[in-house]
């Protein structure tokens, strides 16, 4: 089809529903002989249209009148929800090809590779990883109960076996023999209390944009733009092709784009990236973030991340994309970025460009003052900063246990880079896990007075209500 007849059909389309005031299903058709086409049928919407976005769901076990079940295996859970289907175990990427939709994926830990499939399971089970591992972050933005960490379900759970994988109990997630029933508990939110604090959203796959967009919320907090090239381009490097559909999804609302933030193990996975990386030792403290886009190796690579960016302000008229440096070491490569960026047409502050740093290095909150002369603000990563305050390796299940965002060390860190950031009347925000996965932690970031908080999808409502309650106890101590 030519352009010109989409868009028609897309005009046509907006005339119907705006005549029916409701969603509506449309089909068409193009005449084989005069070329012309017509819209053949137009019905209402039977599913999104039905759906009430101000109910919070809560998922519960009915172990009421049966044998309590033995899990056969425990890690960490990801999410609240309960899923259950006959399991598929998978140890390659390569034979995702053979998961069907409404399995359980169990696998030893995922990577990009693995998105195709997971965005078909009904639940995903794996040996290895934390709460902060790609199976964890991926499976939260989809909405997909997950447990991590396992260790062993690769060898206890067999391909074919039904089972239930429940998330709903806390931070630790069970996976038990059978189709086990649940019930999901529904409460209406539609008179929650507009925050104070901003509520932004974690946002990986595109495709869930618009339909994310729906929740409550105060625009993007994090985009991750190595996802975006993982599940769109796979090759080692190139354009970038859909940040329209983050943006475009809430019009107004800032966007925030994290440059790419790929570890070298996980670009060698790319087509044509064995090539380009090296093989680190301990990739996650290695060759990433800020320190790749001045290196002769990866500077034209990041160059075309530059035009991406630009290209979809001002070609796209979409100025509401705000962008992100990760993992940024010292101020020095904060100004050599600026500078690189500027050299490929995204000037700070330029059309109303603002360009962020994440705070997620002690180094960032030992010498905010200096950065945040390079930056226009923080958004922290708690993932990170939790990980190299406390000396943890965060794919390790074995020592995740010994601290997270919660720690008090972590938490006197955050605390200082968001004082100093109100001091110089820079922008805070967070888009880390913790306030996500913790309550405690959330309410925590609030008395603080942090400008934005950056949650996945599935927490925002429910945090949302904790944020808002929180902030009537603060105001009501003060008076």
């Amino acid at each position: 089809m030519a352009d010109d007849e989409i868009l028609q059909l897309a005009k046509w389309s907006m005339i119907v529903e705006e005549h029916y005031k409701k969603p509506m299903d449309m089909e068409w058709a193009k005449d084989g002989k005069d070329g012309k086409l017509y819209i053949v049928q137009a019905r209402p919407e039977t599913v999104q249209s039905k759906k009430n976005l101000n109910v919070l769901e809560e998922y519960v076990l009915q172990t009421v009148g049966i044998k309590t079940p033995t899990p056969l295996v425990q890690g960490m859970s990801v999410g609240s929800k309960i899923g259950s289907g006959k399991a598929n175990k998978i140890i390659s990427a390569k034979d995702i090809n053979k998961f069907k939709k409404g399995e359980v994926l169990v696998t030893g830990m995922t990577d990009p590779d693995w998105v195709p499939a997971m965005k078909l399971a009904s639940a995903i089970v794996t040996d290895q990883g934390g709460r902060t591992a790609h199976a964890a972050i991926v499976s939260r933005e989809l909405g997909i109960p997950c447990i991590v960490g396992t260790s062993n379900a690769t060898k206890i759970i067999k391909t074919g076996t039904e089972i239930t994988v429940d998330c709903s109990g806390g931070e630790n997630g069970f996976v038990y023999d059978g189709l086990i029933p649940y019930k999901i508990n529904t409460t209406d939110i539609s008179k929650i209390k507009k925050t104070k604090t901003k509520i932004s959203m974690n946002l990986a796959d595109p495709s869930q944009a618009f339909n994310l967009s729906f929740i409550p919320n105060d625009g993007v907090g994090l985009a991750r733009e190595e996802l975006i090239i993982a599940n769109t381009i796979q090759i080692h490097p190139n354009a970038l092709i859909d940040y329209p559909h983050f943006a475009k999804a809430s019009a107004g609302q800032s966007k925030i784009v994290r440059f790419s933030d790929f570890r070298t193990n996980e670009y060698r996975e790319l087509v044509g990236g064995y090539l380009y990386e090296p093989e680190e030792r301990n990739p996650m403290i290695g060759f990433r973030g800020a320190s790749r886009y001045y290196d002769s190796k990866f500077k034209d690579a990041f160059a075309l991340e530059c035009r991406a960016i630009k290209k979809v302000r001002e070609e796209f008229g979409i100025d509401n994309v705000q962008v992100m440096v990760p993992f940024c070491r010292t101020v020095e490569e904060g100004k050599k970025v600026i500078e690189i960026m500027a050299s490929s047409g995204l000037k700070k502050g330029e059309k109303g460009l603002k360009v962020y740093v994440m705070c997620e290095i002690p180094a960032n909150v030992i010498l905010a003052k200096e950065f945040l002369e390079v930056f226009d603000g923080f958004s922290i990563g708690s993932n990170d900063l939790a990980q190299l305050t406390l000396g943890l390796d965060r794919d390790n299940f074995e020592i995740a246990k010994v601290g997270n965002e919660n720690n008090n060390a972590v938490k006197l860190l955050i605390k200082e880079a968001v004082r100093v950031c109100k001091q110089e009347k820079k922008y805070s925000g967070i888009c880390g896990q913790g306030p996500s996965d913790f309550p405690e932690f959330a309410e925590f970031l609030v008395e603080l007075g942090i400008e934005s908080i950056s949650l996945n999808p599935d927490s925002i409502i429910k945090t949302s209500i904790l944020i808002a309650e929180k902030e009537k106890q603060i105001l009501n101590h003060k008076s």
